[in-house]
Parts: structure tokens; sequence; C-alpha cells
């Protein structure tokens, strides 16, 4: 318990005393994996510089279709993603942000009238929670109250991962959607230096090993999880490099959702195609990082991915054809260029 206290304070002291904005990172861990999409680009222009200035984010872990969703952000640190949500959600969503750090949600809570008037909303539909990703029953978040878990670069600080996925499970409503960046080791840290005060608050002494990650939720029933985009992570300061240069860690971002499915894809013949109907993809939509749905092209998908598209919000904007009635054994998932997985007919993970 001690260790998972001192893990705590150390995390706490360096994102509220020794950051004071992103220039002060050691490594680009904490920074945007890729460029901002244009949309969030253009609301971030809306945000108070304050809160912007003090994001230490790895990416942009924000899904489509959250309008009126009731969204929660773990880890909110000074509230630029939740600020970019309460743009997003509209007026009748909601966005809850926890944080553990004062410094971070003091900057947070003091502009929330500012973003609310800046937005035109009579009321603020954001609200910050001081307290721990790892027990969110305490701050009155209830089971199967939450559409939406987000989260950006966060959940590797915490010393108790394995709690904090349950706890996401236990408040995501049947169907709702995880998406969320971070970073994941080829292996598992050695101990000494996962209580580093520099490398935990880079992201880098708690980041999780990917097969640790999987079987973490696969323990807590969710079997199949999909990548959206990912990025190596360049260990440029000579001292931390020093340290930990031996791991080789990337930025993921990853999208996993509360329903039954099947611990392997398993092919019935289905095939969906997407109606171009979400805003701002009318082209085509991205399930995963080999999940490409061109506007009006369909495409055969395996039984997981089917559920994953008409179980949840996207539902609307696909259409499946097929069930699964009569079932042709294990789906090609063998991952290949757009071309290629068209082609030889399968695009699964």
């Amino acid at each position: 318990m001690s260790s998972i206290i001192e893990i705590s304070e150390s995390v706490r002291h360096y994102y509220g005393k020794v950051l004071q904005s992103s220039n002060d990172l050691k490594t680009s861990a904490c920074c945007s994996i890729d460029s901002i999409p244009t949309h969030l680009k253009i609301l971030l222009a809306e945000l108070h510089p304050e809160v912007v200035e003090r994001f230490y984010g790895c990416g942009s872990p924000l899904p489509p279709l959250l309008s009126g969703c009731t969204v929660l952000d773990l880890g909110c640190g000074s509230g630029r993603d939740c600020y970019l949500l309460s743009k997003l959600v509209g007026e009748n969503g909601h966005v809850i942000g926890v944080d553990m750090t004062p410094e971070q949600l003091e900057v947070a809570t003091r502009h929330r009238d500012w973003h609310a008037e800046q937005f035109g909303y009579k009321n603020s539909n954001v609200e910050f929670l001081y307290g721990h990703i790892e027990n969110l029953a305490t701050l009155g978040i209830a089971d199967n109250s939450i559409d939406v878990v987000v989260s950006n670069c966060v959940i590797n600080l915490s010393p108790e991962k394995a709690q904090v996925m349950a706890e996401i499970f236990r408040v995501l409503k049947p169907g709702g959607e995880l998406y969320f960046s971070d970073v994941f080791a080829d292996r598992r840290i050695p101990a000494a230096l996962r209580n580093d005060p520099v490398l935990l608050g880079e992201c880098l002494g708690g980041a999780m090993y990917w097969e640790d990650f999987r079987r973490v939720l696969s323990d807590l029933g969710c079997l199949d999880i999909r990548t959206t985009k990912e990025s190596s992570i360049n260990l440029d300061d000579p001292e931390v490099a020093a340290k930990i240069g031996m791991v080789k860690f990337r930025s993921v971002t990853v999208r996993a959702f509360k329903m039954p499915l099947e611990d392997r894809c398993e092919d019935y013949g289905q095939v969906a195609c997407y109606f171009g109907t979400i805003p701002e993809h009318p082209h085509a939509f991205d399930l995963d990082d080999h999940h490409h749905f061109e506007t009006g092209r369909p495409l055969r998908v395996c039984g997981n991915s089917t559920d994953m598209l008409m179980e949840s919000r996207y539902a609307p904007h696909f259409t499946v054809w097929g069930d699964k009635t009569t079932h042709f054994g294990l789906f090609d998932c063998t991952p290949g260029s757009q071309g290629e997985s068209v082609a030889a007919g399968g695009n699964c993970c």
C-alpha cells in the first residue's frame, strides 16, 4: 500500500509542482501522436490559453458522435479535453473530468463559466471531481451511467491499472465505448525504474506492457481491443535514455466496447457498408488501424466488428448484410495495406 501511495504522491508532485507547461516535458511521450484533426483544431482556438498551455496529453482521444452523450475524462488535468468535449457533446450533453492534482483542477475549474459563455451555453455542462480514477464509486459515478470514457496519457500513471480498468467497465453503459491514448512498452518495466519520479512523470516508468494490458481487459470480459493509431516515442533527453533506453515505447490510441464479444475474429459471411453520415467523416470511417470503411463501399467483416458497429452508437451510420446463423470458421485477419485487405476480402484484427 505504501508503494501505491508513494507513486500517487510522486505523480501529484510532478504534475502539480514540477511541470508548469508542456515545454517542461523531457520526452515526446506526452506529446500528440499526430496533428490534431482539423475540426478539433478549430475548437481548440476557442479554449482559454491557460487551459491549452497546461495540457500534457499524448494524442487526441476524442471519438466522433458525441452529441448528447455523457463523457468521462479520466485524469482531466487542466481540462483541455473536457472543454473540447463540452462543445462536442453540446449543451444537452454532460462531461465529467476526474483528477487528483489540485493545481491542475484549479486551472480547469476556474475557467468553467468562461467556456460556457464562450460556447453560448446558459450553464456549464462540465463538472470536475477531485479524486482517484481507481475508485470512481467514491465520486458518485454510478454503474452503467457513462456513454464514453476517454483518457489522455494518464492510465500509465496509475499504480493500480487493473482497478482503473475495472472501474471503467463498471461505469460504462452496455454498448459504451472506451477510447484513450496512452504509452505502452515492449516489456515489463523493471521495478527500480517504475518508481523513478522523472520516468514516472514522463509517462515511461508506469507504461503498460501491451500483453499485460490485453490480459487485464480479457479478465474483465473485454476480449477484443482495437488500435486506432500508434507512434514510436523518442527518448531525446540523455538522462532519460541512459536510464531506460533499453525499452521501446509507443504511444497508442485504443478503442474498446462494453459488449459481449468473442476472443477471436470469427467469420459469419457478413458485409458492412458505411453511409458516410458521421460528421467530419463524409468519405470514410476508420474503426481501427485496418478497418477502413469507405463511404458506400461494402467490406467483409468478422462477427466482432459487426457487433461493434451495430450494438453501439455507430449503428445508424452502417448497414450490415448477413447474420450469425452460418459460421465459416476463423476470419482471415491478416493485416495488410487497404488494397490488399479489400482484395483478400478481409480486414480484421
